[in-house]
């Protein structure tokens, strides 16, 4: 009686469990029905552009030379400094040149021997007039040989203080050894230290540069654009600049300039662009920062707009599906306007309470 209870229960379990899984292999291949969703055009704006990477620079940057040879003193300015032209950069020591000091005191020396000699004539000759031996004309000709030789021993001895000061006396309040300020702006960079030797700025050589200066306010965005886009764009097209130390904040520019010849770089060729920044009051850019900058080529503001993913073509023609019941869709021609990439004009066709179709990615495996 046992063995026949067990029997009966095995055979239940084993029917049970044949019966279940003829119920799961049923279910899974049934076909589940496909649910599609719906998105709806809203007002918006599209902005097409293309970008150039760059970076900000002054438009003008002026190097602060020396006028002399010699060490430099002592220096009064330093980076981010504000200056006013005419504002005291720096003071330099002469060393004198050997050779032309010597030349120098040689014609010091040859002048004041010249100078005693036509004294002695001068003289000489005065008393003679005096005593109306010679005529006015011989008296004329003695004192002007005097008085040019007392000018050659001035003129001399302010060479030699040339040679050894850099200045005359007579002029120190604007000696070449005191370095001023040659425009209004901002010190960006002091390349020398006191104690170096600095070179005079001559037809031979640019001379050692003591500050570089700029004016923080007239700035510029120099950058590089690819070939492929730079036949979009024309000078007066404006820009908006993104910095990358200051993530948060946009900027304003114009592009000014397209250069006519590009580059290779990389294997790619670049044209520069450059675009005048605009700042507001208090703001301040640093020199060098990089920077990229959203060329704007054309604009919709407040237009119907639609995800261009929504978007399904026949013959090259475009067309969404509009929900009209509960999934039920129809087709309906649209005419599109402007795109960038990602959303796209709507001219005609729809509104923006139409629900329209998200039309599924169907994935194809490759036969073997």
């Amino acid at each position: 009686m046992i063995k026949k209870i067990i029997k009966i229960t095995l055979f239940l379990s084993l029917a049970g469990v044949f019966v279940w899984t003829i119920y799961f292999l049923y279910k899974k291949s049934e076909t589940k029905p496909v649910v599609f969703t719906t998105k709806q055009a809203t007002k918006g704006n599209i902005i097409k552009k293309t970008v150039a990477t760059g970076s900000i620079n002054p438009k003008q940057e002026i190097n602060v030379k020396s006028q002399v040879s010699g060490i430099l003193e002592e220096i009064f300015v330093e980076p981010g400094n504000k200056v006013k032209k005419g504002d005291l950069i720096a003071r330099i020591r002469i060393i004198p040149n050997m050779a032309a000091l010597n030349q120098a005191e040689n014609r010091l020396t040859q002048a004041e021997i010249s100078f005693n000699n036509a004294k002695l004539n001068f003289d000489r000759q005065k008393q003679l007039h005096k005593q109306g031996v010679i005529a006015d004309a011989d008296f004329q000709n003695a004192e002007l040989t005097f008085k040019n030789a007392e000018l050659e021993v001035n003129a001399s001895k302010e060479s030699l203080e040339i040679v050894k000061e850099g200045a005359t006396k007579k002029s120190s309040g604007s000696a070449n050894t005191l370095i001023r300020s040659t425009a209004s702006g901002m010190v960006l960079a002091v390349p020398v230290k006191e104690g170096f030797s600095v070179i005079e700025a001559n037809n031979f050589n640019e001379g050692t540069t003591i500050a570089t200066i700029a004016d923080m306010q007239q700035l510029e965005f120099v950058g590089k654009l690819d070939e492929s886009e730079v036949g979009k764009i024309k000078e007066g097209m404006p820009i908006e600049l993104t910095i990358g130390a200051l993530e948060t904040e946009k900027f304003n520019a114009v592009l000014k300039y397209i250069s006519p010849k590009g580059v290779t770089e990389n294997g790619a060729i670049q044209f520069e662009i450059k675009a005048d920044v605009s700042l507001s009051e208090g703001k301040f850019i640093r020199a060098g920062y990089s920077a990229n900058g959203d060329i704007i080529l054309d604009r919709r503001d407040s237009i119907l707009v639609l995800e261009e993913s929504l978007l399904q073509f026949e013959k090259e023609k475009p067309y969404v599906e509009v929900e009209t019941g509960n999934q039920i869709f129809e087709k309906r021609d649209i005419k599109t306007g402007l795109s960038d990439g990602i959303n796209i004009e709507i001219l005609s066709g729809i509104t923006k309470d139409d629900k329209i179709k998200v039309p599924q990615i169907q994935l194809t495996t490759p036969e073997n």
